[in-house]
C-alpha cells in the first residue's frame, strides 16, 4: 500500500514538471523576441551615403543610433553652425568630420551616462557642400553637384546641362583626394554622350572634382 502512495506522488510530481517547463519556455520567448530589435543597427535609407569618406556638413540629415538605446537614437538635421544635439550630447560638432569619428565623439560623451555605448552614425540625406562634387570647364553650367550614392559622371554632366560645344570631352578627368594624396582619373564623357559608350561612367565619390577642358583646334 506504501509503494502504491509514492508511485502516485511521483507521478502526480512528473506531470507538474512536465507542464511546466513548457510553459516556462513560452513565457521567456517573448522576452528574447522583444530584444531582437536592438540587436543591430538600421538599415541606410534610400539615398544615404555609406561612404567612410563623407566629410559631414551644414544641410546634413543624420540618423544616430545607439544600440540597445532606443531612446537616445534619433534623427537630427546638421544646424548651419555646423552642430548637433541629441539626448545627452548638446551642441557637439559634426561639420567637418566623417560619420565613423562623429560616433565615436558621441561615445565619448555617453559613456558618462551609459555603460560601453556603440553608436553608428548615417547620413540619411547628404547635402552638404563639403562633399559635393565639383563641375567645371566646358559644360553649360558649371557647379556644384550635391553627392549621393551611386551618383555618375554621366549624372553630374547632364546636371550641369551637358557639354559646350569647346568641350573636349573626351579629354575629361576627375581629380581626386585618396590617401592623402592626388590622383586623376580620366573619362571619356564624349563618347557616352555620342555612342553610348559608359566603360568609363565611374561612380563618383565625396569631394571629386570633375574636369571637362577645352578642345584644341
Amino acid at each position: 500500500m506504501k509503494r502504491a502512495s509514492e508511485r502516485a506522488f511521483f507521478l502526480a510530481g512528473f506531470f507538474v514538471t512536465a507542464i511546466a517547463i513548457p510553459a516556462l519556455a513560452v513565457a521567456a520567448e517573448p522576452a528574447g523576441a522583444a530584444a531582437a530589435p536592438d540587436a543591430a543597427a538600421p538599415p541606410a535609407p534610400a539615398g544615404a551615403s555609406s561612404d567612410p569618406q563623407y566629410v559631414i556638413g551644414p544641410g546634413d540629415d543624420l540618423q544616430v543610433f545607439v544600440w540597445r538605446n532606443a531612446d537616445l537614437s534619433v534623427t537630427v538635421p546638421v544646424k548651419p553652425d555646423g552642430r548637433i544635439t541629441t539626448p545627452l550630447v548638446e551642441d557637439m560638432q559634426a561639420a567637418g568630420k566623417t560619420a565613423g569619428q562623429l560616433a565615436r565623439d558621441i561615445e565619448t560623451v555617453l559613456a558618462q551616462y551609459v555603460r560601453t555605448p556603440q553608436v553608428n552614425v548615417i547620413v540619411t540625406v547628404p547635402r552638404s557642400l563639403y562633399s559635393a562634387v565639383k563641375l567645371v570647364g566646358q559644360v553649360k553650367n558649371p557647379q556644384s553637384v550635391a553627392f549621393h550614392e551611386g551618383l555618375t559622371v554621366l549624372d553630374a554632366v547632364l546636371l550641369g546641362g551637358g557639354l559646350t560645344d569647346y568641350a573636349a570631352g573626351n579629354r575629361a578627368r576627375i581629380i581626386r583626394k585618396e590617401g592623402g594624396r592626388t590622383i586623376e582619373i580620366k573619362v571619356h564623357i564624349k563618347d557616352m554622350v555620342e555612342r553610348g559608350d559608359l566603360d568609363t561612367n565611374v561612380a563618383l565619390r565625396p569631394g571629386d572634382t570633375l574636369i571637362v577642358p577645352e578642345s584644341r583646334f
